[in-house]
């Protein structure tokens, strides 16, 4: 979304809020909330559950009362934020280069080292080095265009900004074939300082409603590799000329580069050979990668740009983790996975340390009696498919957080 757009989502948000029916202040809203185990459990939008520190004295009816309240209540809640955010920080102080930096940078350099390995398997006549090379190149390229995308946009490799920039420009632009600018823009800025806000970061981008549910989740997701650079030409006309340039320099060069590898080492004879074998390698995980943005957001509470609650509780509501899993934790990170809520509490955080991170957020958000969402692959897939047309079709309806607003 370019940044001149920024004022109409506010106001089609705020629009989508004041043609919401709401419940009477004296009624309790109830929010489905994945539970770990599958099922869900209701979530009450209720002062009490949703402002777990504060005290339990006499409050004297009236607006006035109201308002100091409305006070009360945000102090809380700001203070629950700062109090996290020094317990996590002295782990991060506590913690060695190789954990913050480290670790995620040696799964990207090994992911860089193993594709001459894959482009050489695919030399062979035999089905299952093929196969492999297949693998190798498709985990790979994941890795460093998904992994590696996502920490460069937050700047989580390094310390330095301007190293950040270089790598952002590596992994989204030349690894991805996306627009660096847009992407950090649209990620950082919307998604991120908006989650789950109606019309500026509420996953909708997401939402193709002209689809059916079978085709969006099973079929759709083989284009990903099509529709990305298409996409990123298209945001090019928001961004300088200079950036523009360089973002088509790089795309181009990735994408040649692996058109290139795939003719003269892998030995594909055919243009449309190695045209597919690309297609088939960069979507090897467009699946779950489809999945993974919206299993965590959409079906969760949706708020009102003019009505959303504190960071600590925007982001407890809002977002949900999934179970570890070895394959995505490698190609897709932690934090997009099984740590996706310390994400976005800490979003400079690396992938290792938001895993490091996850039991301290856990139980501090438990001790508040907090929402921590959890739940499985499985559980959210039946979930979509039962309710594509509410979830990824309809509008969602914004959470009314009686006591919060």
């Amino acid at each position: 979304m370019p940044l001149e757009d920024r004022d109409v989502a506010r106001r089609r948000g705020q629009q989508d809020s004041s043609a919401t029916s709401f419940k009477g202040t004296g009624d309790t809203l109830q929010q489905d909330v994945p539970a770990a185990d599958g099922s869900t459990v209701e979530g009450m939008a209720e002062g009490e559950e949703l402002r777990p520190s504060l005290g339990h004295g006499d409050v004297t009816s009236g607006p006035g009362a109201d308002a100091q309240g409305a006070l009360q209540r945000a102090g809380s809640e700001e203070a629950l934020m700062a109090e996290l955010s020094e317990r996590v920080q002295r782990v991060v102080r506590s913690s060695s280069w190789w954990e913050r930096h480290g670790v995620d940078i040696c799964i990207l350099a090994c992911s860089l080292l193993v594709l001459p390995a894959g482009f050489l398997c695919l030399r062979s006549a035999h089905a299952v080095p093929f196969l492999v090379g297949v693998l190798t190149l498709g985990v790979g390229h994941h890795t460093l265009a998904v992994k590696g995308s996502h920490l460069a946009s937050h700047n989580a490799l390094t310390e330095s900004k301007s190293w950040g920039k270089v790598w952002a420009v590596f992994f989204i632009e030349l690894c991805s074939a996306f627009t660096a600018e847009q992407a950090t823009y649209n990620h950082v800025k919307l998604h991120h300082g908006y989650t789950n806000v109606i019309g500026l970061g509420d996953s909708s981008t997401w939402k193709l409603p002209f689809l059916n549910r079978y085709v969006y989740m099973f079929i759709a997701p083989l284009a990903v590799p099509i529709i990305t650079p298409l996409v990123a030409l298209d945001l090019l006309r928001n961004v300088e000329l200079r950036a523009a340039l360089r973002t088509v320099v790089c795309m181009v060069l990735g994408l040649s580069c692996h058109y290139w590898l795939l003719r003269h080492v892998s030995g594909f004879q055919s243009p449309w050979s190695a045209l597919l074998c690309m297609l088939l390698t960069r979507s090897l995980l467009a699946h779950p990668y489809i999945h993974v943005n919206i299993f965590q957001h959409i079906g969760l509470p949706m708020f009102a740009a003019d009505r959303k609650p504190k960071r600590i509780q925007q982001m407890s509501l809002g977002v949900l983790n999934l179970p570890r899993n070895v394959l995505l934790d490698w190609s897709f990170g932690h934090s997009l996975i099984s740590c996706h809520v310390e994400h976005h509490l800490f979003p400079s955080l690396s992938d290792n340390m938001c895993l490091k991170i996850k039991p301290i957020v856990s139980q501090y958000l438990k001790e508040k009696r907090l929402p921590y969402n959890e739940d499985t692959y499985a559980s959210r897939l039946r979930l979509f498919l039962q309710r594509y047309e509410e979830l990824m079709v309809h509008a969602p309806p914004i959470t009314e957080l009686v006591g919060i607003q």
